[in-house]
């Protein structure tokens, strides 16, 4: 019977390699890396895929901001159905028109609008009225309208004097040879105030407002009578006036 050979002490304390498997001398690099834990590279995070994740996280924001808000205005549609106030020219009589010979222009209108509330549920609230007057781009009359309230469904009519005395006119302008040749002139009348808007309890701030009324007709009046402007075919725009940083919408 074959004798089996065990290792010595002496070989297992000195440190000596002891045959592996097949009986030959382990390596020694192969006993190093039995030791050694093996390296797993860790996943790193893409600062792209970051970004990406915010942008995301952005845009799903607005457009669920879009989406209330869209469902929010739609709701107060439904229930105020709001308009905007609107505004016709009553009447226009011109009592004072001429131009004298060192180009000083004097003038006289006895002015009348019509302001309507279409709204059932909705009050405005307007400040004082700038009012102007102007033919062939030249300023030919100044007023204003006391402050006022327009009541829900409500028409109300306003009545102010517009004038101007020793307005200078240019030589080359329209409205000296018009005036000349007794020619009619046109008119364009514009209106801005502030108005704040009441709907049930709530108040919303005052907002700038401007009213611009095209298509008046007249002739300048000769001596004292009043001449009466053609209104008829008028037309009066009414915009808002936002304003953005430097611009005006």
């Amino acid at each position: 019977m074959a004798e089996k050979i065990h290792p010595s002490a002496k070989q297992q304390s000195a440190g000596i390699p002891t045959a592996v498997g097949n009986g030959n001398p382990a390596d020694k690099s192969q006993l190093y890396n039995s030791t050694r834990p093996v390296y797993r590279p860790q996943p790193r995070r893409s600062s792209r895929s970051c970004c990406c994740s915010c942008c995301l996280w952005i845009t799903f924001t607005i457009v669920v901001l879009i989406v209330i808000a869209a469902v929010a205005g739609g709701v107060f549609y439904v229930l105020y159905r709001p308009h905007r106030p609107s505004f016709s020219v009553s009447s226009l009589q011109v009592s004072q028109f001429n131009l004298t010979s060192s180009n000083q222009l004097n003038t006289k209108f006895n002015f009348t609008v019509t302001a309507r509330n279409p709204n059932k549920k909705i009050v405005f609230y307007f400040n004082s009225v700038s009012v102007s007057i102007d033919s062939n781009g030249v300023d030919v009359g100044d007023g204003s309208i006391p402050a006022f309230v327009m009541p829900k469904k409500n028409t109300t009519k306003l009545r102010t004097i517009v004038s101007t005395t020793g307005q200078t006119v240019d030589d080359n302008t329209n409205l000296k040879s018009d005036l000349k040749n007794k020619k009619s002139l046109p008119l364009t009348i514009q209106l801005d105030t502030k108005v704040k808007v009441k709907i049930g309890s709530l108040k919303t701030k005052k907002v700038p407002i401007r009213v611009v009324c095209d298509g008046i007709k007249f002739t300048a009046p000769s001596g004292k009578t009043a001449t009466t402007a053609t209104t008829s075919d008028v037309k009066c725009k009414v915009d808002l006036r936002i304003k953005i940083w430097k611009w005006t919408i």
